[in-house]
């Protein structure tokens, strides 16, 4: 069974995703039309399974709560299930991701080196932009070597106010 329910928030709507044990999507950029029947999953192995519209199921109340309380600036960690589909690759890369403390940010060469291949952070970028659960697996902690904030999923602007809003960067910025 594969459910989504949409959580409004600081940077925007956003589109949590659950197989109804674990918490399979969270996407930014959502559309405020009408709900789609079928939401984009950025799994090929669940594209073509049917979706369902349920707030109240699962674990997506939990994770709308947890949400709800990181954006209030009361909640540092996330509690939930979460189940992320990807190559071993991927899987690696944000297993290490969800080691980046609230309030810390990481280069992708210090990613590198804390998956064992120093080498590797091109890869470790591009897999980094594949995650498939923003936020609760902290993508947008990782920035460039040199301290800029390099490309980020929900947009830069996204990027630089989760980074304010965790104390990363001086003052609040306001979505364009």
């Amino acid at each position: 069974m594969n459910i989504y329910a949409y959580v409004e928030s600081p940077i925007g709507r956003l589109l949590l995703q659950s197989d109804g044990e674990a918490l399979t999507g969270l996407s930014m950029d959502v559309p405020d039309a009408a709900a789609p029947t079928e939401p984009v999953d950025r799994s090929p192995a669940t594209s073509a399974q049917r979706w369902r519209h349920d707030a109240s199921g699962g674990v997506l109340p939990l994770a709308s709560r947890q949400l709800d309380e990181y954006f209030a600036g009361t909640r540092r960690d996330f509690d939930l299930p979460l189940r992320l589909q990807g190559t071993p690759f991927q899987q690696r890369v944000w297993a290490v991701l969800t080691e980046i403390p609230y309030g810390v940010t990481w280069s992708y060469g210090q990613l590198a080196k804390r998956i064992n291949n120093p080498n590797a952070s091109r890869a470790v970028g591009l897999a980094n932009g594949r995650n498939p659960i923003s936020i609760l697996v902290p993508c947008h902690r990782v920035i460039g070597a040199d301290g800029s904030l390099t490309g980020y999923g929900g947009g830069v602007e996204r990027k630089r106010w989760l980074l304010a809003h965790e104390g990363l960067l001086p003052g609040s910025f306001a979505l364009q």
